[in-house]
């Protein structure tokens, strides 16, 4: 099986904030029992920012972007050199793969990221992926691992993804504040639980949290991969979450519809900058049908968006129907709801949102 494994800079760095070798140590032995198991391994790590937060003893973790991404550098180089002396001890070879949203945007970059990685399986090396914090851009960034290793399981066809965090798994409500918080073991395809609204993280240390952990379960739920949160502080935790075994995490059970990577974007990963509101005409035109948005189904406009910007689309009760990348600009499909194409203004485009780059979510 193929496998990618993702651990959490909470789960990955002491209180202090320095590189846990314990942990990192416990994880690669984790590795190398798949790896005698024949199974291939992928790991996204964080950790990058902690490490250089440690290394420059600054005491704290700063808030302002160019820093942020100095210490990324700083911090990048001391991870990979943990992974390294973890990894030689079972006779494993870890390759550092540094990514940025485009290599999922990017029809040439994907598949250059893609082709890469299964050839870094080929040769038997174990890649350990990071977002490359160093020249990534406030505005154009995944925020969290979370999302890379869910797109990472697409992009390489894995047969699971494992998130590793500081809880068992998914619960009923936080089990750090609501002692009556219960379990919950696994959560189908189509539950609404893959939706729900989750907390982000209150640690200092780390950008995720349990949202952003089912976002990346529904990204490879649609990806068609299995994915598994579970506790990084578990014995055997990875081989017992690869086996489904009870108690071992929380599964989350694949779709059959599968997205390409670039709708898988679009639909779960992208920020969107604004929204607009369909008549039910239109809601019915596009769960019915493959068809684009046009402005004559659009009833009213919000936010700031231009022409590229990922937005959403509502229908009358509020709910979110869909997702996709606005042709207009937010101005534009203000002046042009409810308008029929022959009624447009010159050189304003006729789909609010081509088909093609279009997500029902329903």
């Amino acid at each position: 099986m193929r496998v990618v494994l993702k651990i959490g800079t909470s789960s990955i760095t002491t209180h202090e904030g320095n590189i846990n070798s314990s942990a990192v140590s416990a994880l690669c032995d984790e590795v190398a029992v798949l790896r005698k198991l024949n199974h291939e391994v992928l790991i996204v790590t964080s950790g990058a920012v902690a490490g250089g937060v440690a290394a420059l003893k600054l005491g704290r973790r700063p808030t302002d972007m160019p820093t942020l991404q100095a210490l990324a550098a700083a911090g990048q180089s001391r991870l990979m050199q943990e992974y390294n002396v973890q990894l030689e001890r079972h006779e494993l070879v870890g390759a550092q793969v540094l990514l940025v949203p485009n290599d999922f945007i990017d029809r040439h970059q994907y598949l250059h990221a893609r082709q890469t990685l299964l050839r870094l399986l080929e040769l038997g090396c174990v890649p350990v992926i990071n977002e490359n914090d160093a020249i990534a851009s406030d505005e154009i960034r995944f925020g969290d691992n979370d999302r890379i290793a869910a797109l990472v399981a697409h992009s390489v066809s894995a047969d699971v993804l494992i998130l590793l965090t500081d809880l068992k798994g998914l619960y009923t409500a936080d089990p750090n504040i609501d002692p009556k918080a219960t379990f919950i073991e696994t959560v189908k395809a189509d539950d609404e639980l893959l939706s729900v609204r989750a907390g982000s993280s209150t640690n200092t240390r780390g950008s995720g949290g349990m949202a952003s952990k089912l976002a990346a379960a529904r990204i490879a739920s649609w990806s068609g991969v299995r994915t598994v949160i579970a506790s990084a502080q578990r014995q055997n935790v990875v081989v017992d979450a690869l086996n489904s075994v009870s108690d071992a995490g929380t599964q989350f059970l694949p779709r059959e519809r599968e997205l390409s990577a670039r709708k898988l974007w679009i639909a779960f990963a992208a920020q969107p900058t604004g929204s607009v509101t369909v008549d039910n005409g239109a809601r019915d035109a596009l769960a019915r049908r493959n068809v684009s948005l046009l402005h004559a189904g659009v009833t009213t406009v919000t936010g700031d968006f231009v022409a590229g910007d990922t937005i959403e689309v509502h229908d009358l009760s509020g709910a979110v129907i869909a997702r996709g990348m606005s042709g207009v600009t937010a101005v534009q499909a203000g002046a042009s709801a409810g308008l029929n194409s022959r009624e447009l203004a010159e050189g304003i485009s006729q789909e609010v949102i081509h088909r093609d780059d279009l997500v029902i979510l329903l």
